[in-house]
């Protein structure tokens, strides 16, 4: 494997949320690059745990945070990805390009990278058709329940509660967030056999940024190829896990790597724990699933959140509900709202208001306290086995159960692996998470999960 690839990690990414960069770490590892995602920039001693790494992440925050933050934050994770040696280091989004110029902000996230690696161009990749991600002429689109939206008229995204996307042009998007030059490579100048020469004539015309369309395999394996073939020493990239579909694509086009085998299941449990802080319909959907087979999804008041002591006894009286529904036979998903028409979904941010307490600050705490739900129920119920759902509860919720890795063991669908995690705790040593993003997995997924997986010969 691998005659026409150099040795040692082919990307180094820093994801923007966990569950998305759970999910880069996964497609790399399925397609037979192994890969691991660390929490914090990892040192050299845990590295050295994971011998023959093809992929190495890490999983941040970003996506929550301002552009203050990124410049103090983002510049020694970069510093860590050129340290990996990789030649592709991606600062990886989400597939939905969740941003804004104040919180999230792709375009600081691109200006911070290329006062350090100084780029000629960066990559663009964020469509991904295995997760239902295309993008045409620039606009990005998503479906849902096999229905395709332009991004701006996503059911979900149109109306996100912190990053509402108004645009589907990801140029015009992005525009607000940087002054660089921003151009497109278009799916029809891929089909025709023109990329290169339309890639010239805009990098020519002084564009920085190019966003590369992806609509099919065709384009997404041409994606790959342009980005591989015109990287440049220390090539720093943006995009979702498209971009590593889009290499993976390319590698197996070119007999570099086999083609995909069959991924991996894990043993199935008769119960697990979950909690979620996603308000998509997608969850949604997927937490009635869970009330009809064998499972008891239970509210959560998120607006106690707003003072420490009240969420505190919010978090105890869970667990022991959460305790209770296990001690019954069924398995507990504890949530915070059940899609974006849930009443609760639009009582936290009067209730922050009217506390006087910054909105970062009390997020964090939710996912904070999910995360401390989950580590308490599994400990005291003596089960290894977790869904956190929400991308960026994932983020908070990973982080207070004091895990710093992950490799993926088993597929359910794309972008939601069951995970093995590691931790210098030993009460962690067989903990198995699974990260998912509001938007990602089929209405069965929280089945899927206690099941070990999804053989991928059957049908989705």
């Amino acid at each position: 494997m691998g005659a026409g690839l150099p040795d040692g990690p082919l990307v180094a990414f820093y994801g923007d949320d966990f569950t998305g960069s759970a999910a880069t770490m996964e497609a790399l590892t399925f397609a037979g690059l192994p890969s691991a995602l660390f929490f914090a920039a990892p040192t050299a001693e845990q590295l050295a745990r994971f011998p023959g790494l093809r992929g190495i992440g890490i999983a941040g925050i970003a996506r929550s945070q301002t552009p203050a933050w990124m410049q103090t934050h983002l510049p020694p994770i970069y510093e860590a990805l050129r340290e990996t040696a990789a030649p592709i280091l991606h600062y990886k989004i989400c597939s939905t390009f969740d941003s804004a110029p104040h919180v999230g902000s792709i375009g600081a996230a691109i200006d911070i990278g290329q006062a350090i690696f100084a780029n000629s161009w960066v990559p663009l990749v964020t469509a991904a058709p295995a997760i239902h991600r295309y993008q045409a002429f620039g606009n990005l689109f998503a479906t849902v329940a096999g229905r395709g939206f332009r991004l701006d008229r996503h059911p979900t995204m149109s109306r996100h509660p912190v990053t509402p996307m108004h645009e589907a042009d990801l140029g015009l998007h992005l525009g607000k967030q940087t002054k660089r030059s921003i151009d497109v490579v278009d799916f029809v100048a891929m089909k025709t056999g023109q990329a290169d020469a339309v890639m010239a004539a805009r990098r020519a015309a002084g564009a920085e940024i190019l966003s590369l369309d992806i609509v099919d395999q065709e384009t997404l394996a041409e994606a790959g190829r342009l980005v591989w073939e015109n990287r440049e020493a220390c090539q720093f990239a943006v995009g979702s896990q498209g971009l590593e579909y889009a290499l993976i694509a390319y590698f197996q086009k070119r007999s570099w790597i086999p083609a995909q085998a069959q991924a991996p299941m894990a043993a199935g449990v008769s119960q697990i724990v979950g909690v979620s802080g996603s308000c998509s319909p997608v969850t949604a959907e997927q937490l009635s699933w869970a009330d009809a087979n064998g499972f008891r999804t239970l509210p959560l008041d998120a607006t106690l959140a707003v003072d420490e002591r009240a969420w505190d006894a919010e978090i105890a009286r869970a667990v022991a509900q959460a305790l209770g529904v296990l001690s019954e036979g069924a398995s507990p998903i504890l949530y915070t709202a059940r899609g974006p028409d849930d009443p609760s979904a639009h009582t936290l941010r009067p209730a922050v208001e009217a506390a006087g307490v910054a909105m970062d600050l009390v997020n964090d705490r939710i996912g904070n306290g999910l995360g401390r739900i989950l580590d308490r129920t599994l400990g005291e119920a003596g089960l290894h086995r977790g869904i956190i759902a929400g991308g960026d509860t994932s983020s908070h919720a990973a982080l207070a159960m004091g895990v710093y890795a992950l490799t993926a063991v088993a597929a359910t669908v794309p972008g939601a692996a069951l995970n093995k995690a590691y931790s210098d705790d030993a009460a962690h040593r067989d903990l198995e998470l699974a990260l998912k993003g509001g938007q990602m997995g089929t209405p069965d997924y929280f089945g899927l999960i206690r099941a070990g997986g999804r053989d991928s010969s059957s049908t989705l």
